[in-house]
C-alpha cells in the first residue's frame, strides 16, 4: 500500500475462503485481509481448490520461475538489496535475533498466484535467492489461500513447503523466525504482532514487508480504516528498527515499493501496554 494520494487501479480481485486478494497495476500487488480478526480465530485446515496438479502447467511455471530468478539475480535491484542486508548494522540485527541458533526458518505469507502474475514471481524469486545466499536462513514455508495444486507442486520443487493450515498470520515465534510478507494487508501484519505481543516472542521476529513508518503516516492523515487495523503496528513503531528498501528500477517497483526490514526489541513489559489486545 503506497502512501500516494492516488488509489491504485485494480487488475484482479479474487476472494478465497477468509482472505481477500487484490492485485493493483502499479501499486500494492495484493492485500490479504481476514474477515475474522479476533485473537481466538482458529487456524483452518486448507487444501487447494484445484486438487490435482497439471504436469504441463507445472513445467511451464518452473520455466517461468527459472527465468525470473535469473533476471532478479542479475539485476541492480538485487545488488542493492544485498548491500542493504549485508550492511553491518542490519547484519548485527539478524545475528541478535538468531542468538545461539544457527539458522532461522523463513515463513512466506500472502505470496499470491505465481502462475498468473509476474509480481509474485519476483517476490518469490527474491526469497529463493536469499535462501541460496545466506546459510542462516533455514526451511522455507509458504502459504496463500489462492495457491493452486500446480503452484504448490512448483513451490515444493523449488525447495519450499506449502502449509496445510491457514495460520491467518498468527504464527508464534517461539524461535527466531523470518517472516517474508511483501505487500500484505495491514491486518495480516497486525495479526502477526498481536499473536507475538510478548517481549521474548517479538525479539525472535525479523519481518520483511510494508513500511510501518508508512502506516504511521497514513494514520496521521486520519485514515480511519488504517487506524482500525494497525493498532499493534503503530504501537510497535516505538521499539521497531526499520530499514527501508530503496527501489531504483521500475521493473521491481510493483513488487517491492514501500518495503522495509523490521526488527523488534522491546525492553520493558510496559511498552506492550499501549495496545488493548
Amino acid at each position: 500500500m503506497a502512501a500516494s494520494a492516488k488509489l491504485p487501479v485494480t487488475d484482479k480481485h479474487t476472494k478465497n475462503e477468509d482472505w481477500t486478494v487484490v492485485l493493483p497495476r502499479r501499486g500494492k500487488r495484493r492485500t490479504c485481509s481476514r474477515r475474522n480478526s479476533t485473537p481466538e480465530a482458529k487456524q483452518q485446515p486448507w487444501v487447494p481448490t484445484e486438487l490435482e496438479s497439471d504436469p504441463d502447467r507445472e513445467l511451464k511455471l518452473i520455466q517461468k520461475m527459472e527465468i525470473c530468478i535469473k533476471k532478479v539475480e542479475s539485476s541492480q535491484f538485487y545488488q542493492n538489496f544485498l548491500e542493504l542486508v549485508e550492511n553491518p548494522d542490519i547484519l548485527n540485527s539478524f545475528h541478535k535475533v538468531l542468538g545461539l541458533e544457527l539458522e532461522m526458518p523463513m515463513v512466506i505469507y500472502g505470496i499470491g498466484s505465481i502462475e498468473s502474475y509476474e509480481t509474485p514471481r519476483f517476490q518469490l524469486s527474491l526469497a529463493i535467492l536469499m535462501k541460496r545466499k545466506f546459510n542462516w536462513i533455514g526451511d522455507v514455508e509458504v502459504f496463500d489461500p489462492i495457491l493452486s495444486a500446480t503452484e504448490s507442486r512448483v513451490l515444493e520443487s523449488l525447495g519450499c513447503s506449502v502449509l496445510s493450515v491457514n495460520e491467518q498470520g498468527r504464527r508464534r515465534a517461539t524461535k527466531p523466525t523470518l517472516f517474508y510478507m511483501p505487500h500484505c494487508e495491514a491486518e495480516l501484519y497486525n495479526n502477526l504482532l498481536q499473536a507475538n505481543w510478548e517481549l521474548e516472542l517479538l525479539n525472535h521476529i525479523v519481518l520483511f514487508g510494508n513500511s510501518f513508518e508508512m502506516y504511521e503516516f497514513l494514520s496521521e492523515i486520519k485514515n480511519s480504516f488504517i487506524v482500525d487495523s494497525t493498532g499493534h503496528i503503530l504501537a510497535a513503531r516505538k521499539f521497531a528498527d526499520e530499514h527501508v528498501l530503496k527501489i531504483a528500477s521500475d521493473d521491481y517497483f510493483a513488487a517491492f515499493h514501500d518495503s522495509s526490514w523490521h526488527f523488534f526489541s522491546p525492553a520493558l513489559d510496559t511498552e506492550l501496554l499501549l495496545v488493548k489486545n
